[in-house]
Formats: structure tokens, sequence, C-alpha cells
């Protein structure tokens, strides 16, 4: 708990910062909210136990208001099961990855299940938009918006490729070792819930 209250105050820091080096125009002020901001990586580094310079590469390297990331999760049924795919470690995920700045949340949906999965999908409707600080570690140094999508499985087959080596349906009670920063058990079975019904409410925090 005390260590997300310092990511937290990291977090904020580095927001004031950065929206300081936007919209601040003396000279003086922009060195002061230059050395705030490596402070606020110093912070995170020092918590996290992650190269300072690492750090800066993730934090420190935007300009403009600070917003959130978008993220988008794709979740394909097929008699009752769901579909993950196999990452270089081993681990299983929802297709899925950061939205390009070029694309609609339903175009980068479709873009990351052709990736990583070799289907070509419909993405029918939003289950749930998640803020990730609220429901998946480790904590990041920016803030995320996880939007999970439910999709329909159109054609297309799997080919292994630089992010995964599988893809395979799986049954709600036998989900294997998850990519546990990028879905949960708990999201998972939230996405079963709302192939399971058609009257679903779109979920958002």
């Amino acid at each position: 708990m005390n260590n997300k209250k310092w990511v937290n105050w990291a977090i904020e820091l580095q927001s004031l910062a950065q929206a300081g080096l936007t919209y601040g125009h003396d000279v003086y002020d922009q060195e002061r909210y230059e050395r705030i901001r490596e402070i606020s990586a110093e912070i995170m580094a020092y918590q996290n136990d992650i190269p300072l310079e690492k750090v800066k590469d993730l934090f420190c390297n935007e300009s403009g208001y600070q917003t959130p990331k978008l993220d988008t999760r794709a979740a394909i049924f097929k008699d009752n099961q769901i579909l993950l795919v196999k990452e270089n470690n081993g681990k299983w995920s929802l297709p899925g990855g950061w939205v390009d700045v070029n694309l609609s949340v339903k175009q980068n949906t479709i873009k990351e299940v052709k990736e990583e999965a070799g289907l070509d999908v419909i993405a029918d409707r939003i289950i749930a938009v998640q803020d990730r600080a609220q429901h998946n570690v480790p904590i990041y140094a920016y803030g995320v918006c996880k939007i999970f999508v439910l999709c329909y499985e159109i054609g297309g087959k799997f080919e292994k490729n630089v992010e995964t080596v599988e893809s395979r349906y799986f049954d709600e009670d036998h989900i294997p070792e998850l990519s546990t920063e990028k879905n949960n058990e708990e999201q998972i079975h939230m996405c079963f819930e709302a192939y399971r019904h058609p009257n679903w409410k779109t979920l958002f925090d």
C-alpha cells in the first residue's frame, strides 16, 4: 500500500511537470519543471527497483497534456470457450495492444486480432472500459484505459509471429497461466459473463 502511494505521488508529479513544460514560458520555471520530472522518475525507479534510464524512457518521453494510453483486448468465443494467445514468455493473454494513433478502437481491435491470432473478426460491442491501475499489476508509470471488446470470428487461421507462438480456445474452468499485467482471471470471467448475457451493459470505472 505504501509503495502504491509513492507511485501515485510520482505519477502526479510527472503529470504536473509535463503540463508545466507544455504551457509554461518562463525559462527558469522550465528548468524547475524539468527537475520535478526527474525527481518523479527517480521516485518511480527507487520504489520499483527499475533502472532510472528505463523509467525516464517510459515516463518522461511525451509532450503536451498527459492523458491515459488506450489498450484494446478482444474477447472471441467459440463453443463457449474463449480465445487466448500464447506469448513468447509462455503466458497467455487476450489478443490486443496499444491503440495506434491513426486507428479507431474498433479498427485497432480487429488489427490486433489479425496480427496476434491470425483471425478475421467482427468487433461487436464493448464489454468494459477499465482503469488499469484498479485491476492489474504491476502499476505502470502512466495511466492506461483498457477496453475489452466482444468479437466474433469470421475467418482466418493462426500463424506463428513475433508476438505469439500459439492460439487456442479455453473453457472457463481451465484458464492457463495468464500474462496478468495485460489480463487477469477476473477480467477473463467478466468476458465470459458478457458473452453469456445478450443484454450486457458496458462496465466502466
